[in-house]
């Protein structure tokens, strides 16, 4: 079955839906491949990084109400053992960050790239916008430093990566992480182990025939 996982580096519930979805993956008998397909939960360019907690302050109605949601994400975070410091995080735009991970995936590193765009965001603080650090990142992964900086600083990928982001938006996807399994069946959100595996099942009895 395949499994294309919507989202962004930047999205804290699409970490912890990663992390259900590889603890749903340890019960589940059945063969999977997982694809990631990007998404940008903000588009918009950010020309000077600034800290997480102050960028998004006015959207969650003040800085105590951005914290208060932030601590109880990490809170969430904390029970499938991932740290998130919202208090390093700093703001950035993800498109050159979908670019490696496209990248990566060419070279069979993708979820390792993944992993670490994630654990640099929200737990190192590393802005994750930046070209130094993307190179730093991929080559703590394996990927060779001279190619990945070249292929970041070319055009490569440009193209393909904002198709790749307005085709999420043509089928519907409004809101990450979003889980399509076997090509038409979607579960949203960072559900739970025991429910992504249920969704695993029933899909595959449903591809199988079975009745």
């Amino acid at each position: 079955m395949e499994i294309e996982i919507y989202a962004d580096v930047v999205c804290p519930w699409c970490w912890i839906g990663k992390r259900r979805l590889e603890q749903a993956l340890a019960s589940y008998d059945g063969d999977v491949t997982v694809r990631y397909r990007p998404f940008q939960l903000d588009p918009t360019p950010v020309t000077e990084p600034r800290p997480l907690v102050e960028a998004l302050a006015a959207k969650f109605g003040g800085r105590e109400r951005a914290e208060a949601m932030f601590a109880q994400v990490s809170q969430v975070g904390a029970g499938v053992g991932l740290e998130l410091r919202f208090d390093r995080a700093v703001q950035a735009n993800t498109f050159e960050a979908h670019r490696l991970i496209r990248f990566a995936t060419e070279r069979d590193r993708a979820t390792e790239m993944i992993e670490a765009l994630y654990r640099a965001h929200f737990t190192d603080g590393v802005d994750v916008g930046s070209t130094e650090a993307l190179v730093a990142l991929a080559t703590e992964v394996g990927l060779d430093e001279a190619e990945t900086r070249d292929y970041l600083e070319s055009n490569l990928g440009r193209r393909e990566v904002a198709a790749d982001l307005a085709a999420a938006h043509e089928i519907g996807v409004s809101s990450v992480p979003t889980f399509v399994l076997a090509g038409k069946y979607a579960v949203t959100g960072a559900q739970e182990p025991e429910t992504l595996l249920a969704a695993l099942t029933e899909v595959e009895r449903r591809e199988s025939g079975a009745a």
